[in-house]
């Protein structure tokens, strides 16, 4: 019994010794190689218990057994695993992974991989993105992704960016992606008015995007095919951007500080070789013309171009303190354009939290920004009249006249002149925020609530002074000026649950969600005319002091007020809201102009979406994606106020398959097709009868040319159509991705076809009518089909230096199909050329194209031929869209020294070269205006009085190659000191071109206010008096500390 009593404690002893040889506690500390790394991941591998490193990077896990292994982990880094065998305590050094890091794609309401992708998606990190002078988020990403076409049009600090996904989709003025940024949809559409005509054209309004400091911006996922969009539903037609900002989750312990600071200097990269004074004088007898001899050599062009330095400076903090991480940023940049008085200052603070409590169940993300941008711009614009704008006046201005703005040539513009008696600024404040808070109910059960609030306010003073010679709209004389405010505000919630779940084989994770956004659009426009004083400054006050004196008179809503000072003068008060609607007469005010005019408007618009998504692998290889949302909008009537858009596809990893081997290390078929919608570009109210008091342009007040202000009678502004509905894009395609050893040679190949129906367009209505125009749904269909092709290769990889480039190239075919209609569009502007226009929307033609007189040469007596006669306006087959866009990039390393490349262009699209039709032929300088050296060539051919047609005399190839930025780069080696890391950069932008287009720059197209566009349509490719484009040189200095 003894014995055997014994024997059981013995038994029991060695079962204690070992459960507690088993259960034992294991400690330590995770860091890099900056030192102790908070937020670490620790898991005993293969089961749920674990830990994260706290503030100093330590970890205690209890209950670990002996032939346990921990999986070391965190986003960035390599992952590691450590077999615990008897020790209890364990030091692990983390090594960063940039490749894994570059394989997480950004998508809707989620991440994924590269490799585990089933849509056409792609991520550019802050790693890749181009260097130098960059104004906006989309030139960061500007070439980098195959099928995503980048352009700005002008060289102007602050201009917009045009970016086309997969093509041109929509006949209406809008199509750029979504953008949504820290998981806030964006709402479409500029955050600024459009530049009014007050003498000299209009002009389109300031890029919306330019509020986001780029230097805040750690990735941009681009989402290409409907799969990957159809779950943005009504807006994922263009495609989608998703702009990620950088959290703090790199930071220090004690926390990093991070400073930057550029300095550019730019010039004009091109010029036009205009004739001096002896050229032109001998030119204008050559072609049988007179010219006023002033005895002058002014080279006009140099007056009104400059050299100009920029500056950006940003500093940032970070700190990642174990259960969170913060980064807080100030950026102010100034740049200056190689235009006079053209300029963006920007002024932006950004706070970007995450809190994780709770054992981790409850996580909490704040991303905030608050900016403030101002804008200057030059008088240019896309509509000016017969004597152009400041450049248009420049390039034709006789090189025989004083550079003296007090010079006035009788009826043509000064110069110099319209530049001292111009101002264009505008103040856009904006705050964005996104709270988000996500719970794990379950350990598979996910719920988030986000509240996004995304608030603009924008402010554009435009003055034309008294001073002024020869300009339109009355201004010369008595002075005319604008102002014009534009406020916008969107909400969203947001409410989703995801569940994953992992089973022996395979991994099902479902999304579904509800969302509601709405979208405030308030503001005023001001029209002012005869001041008494020509101080440009004090005309803006003068404007806004007699705007702020009326509106404090008037009680109650309305919608218009007017006064014309004068013999019967009487402030007038359009009320819109009453029943009646009607006019009150408030009498004689004393106010610091002699007219003024203003008109208002106040509405909002709501979106309400129900969406659910669902990916299913197999074996890792067999990858499901299904999605659907269901959107309401109140921009349609009740036949078709919701929209359904669905998507579905698959991928298969194909080298994961057995007989495959290890010949590739990537290997995926993808195939996906889905239905996204649109209605940006829509407006307010389109589908019911409204009525509002009238304006004299698109909603723009009006002055007449003389100060006077007649009173605007109430009229129907959009007819009933019930069954408005959104535009429905349906895409399918076909992928492929490869990779081999170990993807350091990789690449992509797609093709596609999109077919876009139900096209809103403002189209013209049957006369007599009371309102011009209406919207409707064209019977016609958009179709875009093409293929994108993408290479990476790792040239070269060893512990001090490396080699990479990249490649990619895509093809893209436009067409509009079954529709039964012409619509004229792309008007053309100079002397003689009004009503012209050079573009034509029709059934078997791409968008954009071209349709204009066949130019065959000059007669006997100068005058133009063109086949078929001077009436003859045909289709010439050719198109403002390119057919191939594409880019190069390269960058090499050894020890401290790095080095780039990027180069991008396109071919296969056309320009209309505007500027050489309205100021570059023999009838210009037989009129005695300048022109280039190529029109003296003419002389003998071309006649004084020929008259320049729209023809495709100045229809140009617009293919060229660029070489957009080259950098090279210096860590300067640093002992321990106050300074972690200090690098020195130089960067050269738009360095040359490689082209046979005669203008300035191929890569342009000037657009005018929405106002001016004949028939409502966008135009592409027509180049007038474009901002020249500069070359540009930056010094960059970055230090960490």
């Amino acid at each position: 019994m003894k014995l055997k009593l014994l024997k059981s404690f013995l038994l029991f002893g060695t079962f204690l010794c070992f459960g507690l040889a088993s259960a034992q506690e294991v400690s330590g500390t995770v860091s890099d190689a900056s030192g102790p790394l908070p937020g670490a991941s620790v898991v005993v591998k293969g089961t749920t218990n674990g830990a994260q490193t706290d503030f100093d990077g330590n970890f205690t896990i209890s209950d670990v057994d002996a032939s346990a292994v921990l999986v070391f982990s965190y986003i960035g880094y390599k992952t590691q695993e450590v077999a615990v065998g008897n020790q209890t305590t364990l030091n692990i050094m983390m090594e960063e992974d940039a490749q894994a890091l570059q394989e997480v794609v950004i998508i809707g309401y989620g991440t994924t991989t590269v490799k585990d992708a089933t849509g056409a998606v792609s991520a550019v990190t802050s790693e890749d993105f181009n260097g130098g002078v960059i104004s906006s988020p989309e030139q960061l990403i500007q070439g980098k992704t195959a099928g995503v076409q980048i352009s700005q049009g002008s060289g102007e600090p602050g201009s917009g960016v045009a970016i086309r996904i997969r093509g041109t989709s929509s006949v209406r003025s809008n199509n750029d992606p979504l953008f949504v940024v820290d998981g806030v949809p964006l709402p479409s559409g500029g955050s600024s008015s459009e530049g009014t005509d007050i003498g000299v054209g209009s002009s389109s309004a300031r890029n919306p995007l330019s509020f986001l400091n780029p230097n805040d911006i750690e990735s941009m996922s681009i989402l290409k095919d409907a799969s990957s969009t159809a779950i943005y539903g009504s807006r994922g037609a263009n495609g989608v951007v998703i702009i990620t900002t950088k959290s703090g989750k790199g930071g220090a312990q004690g926390g990093t500080f991070e400073f930057s600071s550029d300095l550019s200097f730019s010039s004009p990269a091109n010029d036009f070789d205009l004739l001096n004074r002896s050229e032109f004088l001998s030119a204008v007898s050559a072609f049988g013309g007179t010219a006023t001899d002033l005895g002058n050599d002014t080279d006009w062009q140099s007056l009104v171009t400059r050299n100009s330095s920029s500056t950006n400076n940003n500093f940032a903090y970070s700190q990642n303190y174990g259960s969170g991480n913060v980064r807080a940023t100030f950026n102010y940049g100034k740049q200056f354009g190689i235009v006079p008085k053209s300029s963006q200052e920007r002024v932006t603070g950004r706070i970007n939290w995450a809190q994780r409590l709770f054992n981790d169940k409850l996580r909490l993300d704040l991303q905030s920004t608050l900016s403030r941008v101002n804008d200057e711009a030059p008088p240019l614009s896309g509509s000016a009249g017969s004597t152009g704008d400041m450049l248009g006046a420049a390039y034709s201005a006789n090189p025989t006249w004083p550079a003296n703005s007090s010079y006035n040539p009788g009826d043509r513009i000064n110069p110099l002149n319209l530049l001292e008696n111009w101002q264009s600024l505008t103040y856009t404040d904006r705050f964005l925020v996104n709270f988000s808070a996500s719970y794990d109910i379950v350990e598979d059960l996910t719920a988030k609530a986000t509240v996004g609030y995304d608030k603009s306010n924008s402010t554009r003073e435009a003055e034309l002074g008294s001073k002024s010679f020869n300009v339109g709209r009355g201004a010369a004389g008595n002075g005319r000026g604008t102002l014009n405010d534009l406020n916008l505000e969107n909400r969203l919630l947001e409410l989703t649950l995801t569940y994953k779940k992992e089973f022996d084989n395979s991994v099902l994770d479902v999304l579904g969600g509800f969302s509601y956004q709405d979208f405030n659009t308030e503001g005023r426009n001001v029209e002012g005319w005869g001041y008494s004083t020509t101080n440009l400054n004090s005309m803006a006050r003068n404007l806004t002091d007699a705007a702020s004196k009326i509106e404090s008179m008037i009680t109650g809503s309305y919608q218009q007020y007017g006064y014309a000072s004068g013999g019967d003068a009487d402030l007038f008060v359009n009320r819109l809201f009453t029943t009646p609607p009607k006019t009150d007469k408030l009498g004689e005010v004393s106010i610091p102009v002699k007219s003024i005019f203003s008109n208002t408007f106040d509405n909002t618009d709501e979106l309400q979406s129900f969406f659910a998504r669902a990916n299913y692998s197999i074996a890792s290889k067999y990858l499901f994606t299904a999605t659907v949302r269901a959107d309401g909008s109140s921009r349609f009537g009740e036949n078709n106020r919701y929209g359904i858009f669905p998507s579905a596809a698959f991928a298969w990893k194909i080298n994961e398959e057995d007989f495959m081997g290890d010949a590739m290390s990537t290997l995926k078929l993808r195939l996906s097709y889905g239905i996204t919608g649109n209605q940006d570009g829509l407006g307010y109210g389109r589908f019911a009868r409204r009525e509002r008091y009238s304006t004299a342009i698109n909603g723009d007040p009006n002055i007449g040319d003389g100060g006077a202000v007649n009173v605007p009678g109430i009229t129907t502004v959009e007819f009933a159509n019930p069954d408005l509905k959104w535009e429905e894009t349906t895409q399918y395609n076909v992928g492929l991705d490869f990779g081999f050893a170990n993807d350091r040679f990789s690449g992509s190949f797609d093709v596609y076809r999109k077919e876009t129906r139900d096209l809103l367009l403002n189209i013209e209505a049957a006369q007599p009518s009371p309102q011009p125009t209406f919207f409707q749904n064209l019977d016609a269909v958009v179709l875009n089909q093409g293929a994108e092709f993408s290479l990476n290769y790792d040239i070269l990889q060893g512990d001090d230096f490396g080699w990479t480039a990249g490649f990619n190239v895509a093809y893209n075919k436009n067409e509009i199909t079954d529709f039964d209609g012409e619509i004229a569009a792309g008007t053309i502007r100079g002397a003689g050329l009004s009503n012209a226009f050079a573009q034509r929307l029709a059934s078997g033609q791409p968008l954009y194209s071209f349709y204009l007189r066949e130019f065959t040469g000059f007669d006997a007596n100068g005058n133009p031929v063109h086949e078929g006669g001077v009436d003859n306006q045909q289709f010439v087959g050719k198109s403002a869209l390119p057919d191939f866009t594409g880019g190069f990039s390269t960058s090499a390393n050894y020890k401290n020294w790095s080095a780039s490349m990027y180069f991008n262009g396109q071919f296969g699209n056309y320009i209309y070269n505007n500027t050489a039709n309205a100021f570059f032929t023999g009838g210009a300088i037989g009129s005695g205006n300048n022109v280039t050296q190529n029109v003296v060539e003419l002389a003998g051919q071309e006649g004084r009085f020929a008259e320049a047609s729209v023809s495709t005399r100045f229809l140009e190839k617009g293919d060229f190659v660029r070489l957009q930025t080259a950098s090279i780069s210096y860590d300067v080696p640093l002992k321990d000191g106050l300074f972690k890391s200090m690098r020195l950069s130089l960067t050269g932008q738009n360095l040359f071109v490689i082209t046979d287009y005669s203008g300035l720059d191929p890569e342009v197209s000037v657009t005018p206010a929405s106002a001016a566009l004949l028939n409502g349509l966008p135009i592409a490719g027509i180049d007038y008096s474009a901002f020249p484009r500069p070359r540009t040189y930056t010094l960059g200095f970055n230090v960490t500390f």
